[in-house]
């Protein structure tokens, strides 16, 4: 049985507001420790999110993290498994991917959840690897 993204996924995420200031949120990202942030519009809807490497170029302090953040924000549901966030992570090369319930945010995945979960030895080998054989090939 393999592990879902539940148990693995950061809980309680911060996130950031359409209209907070770029250096508002790097001085938060930096002194929590935090790699990336759901944007969220007034609503509370998931619209995009700022990642660290959004926030490397010199940006103007009072600049809105609209204008900064990237509006493709990849999700992945609370109870799949956490293979599909790794797949997911892997092919769209990111290293965040929001869970979500519903139309909530749950938490979000990164690199270093996944690389925490095979230190832990908690991750679970679907097919162990096999010799290759060849049809017809003769083996000494």
């Amino acid at each position: 049985m393999s592990l879902n993204v539940d148990a693995v996924m950061t809980p309680d995420v911060q996130v950031a507001r359409l209209d907070d200031l770029v250096g508002e949120v790097r001085e938060r990202m930096v002194a929590d420790g935090i790699g990336a942030l759901p944007v969220v519009d007034g609503e509370g809807a998931l619209v995009g999110i700022v990642t660290a490497t959004d926030l490397v170029e010199e940006h103007p302090a009072l600049l809105a993290v609209s204008e900064v953040m990237s509006d493709r924000v990849l999700t992945v549901p609370r109870y799949d498994g956490v293979h599909i966030a790794a797949r997911v992570m892997r092919n769209h090369r990111v290293h965040h991917v929001v869970v979500t319930e519903g139309h909530d945010i749950a938490g979000m995945v990164s690199s270093f959840d996944l690389l925490r979960l095979v230190e832990e030895h908690r991750f679970v080998m679907k097919n162990p690897p096999t010799e290759s054989v060849r049809k017809g090939s003769a083996r000494a």
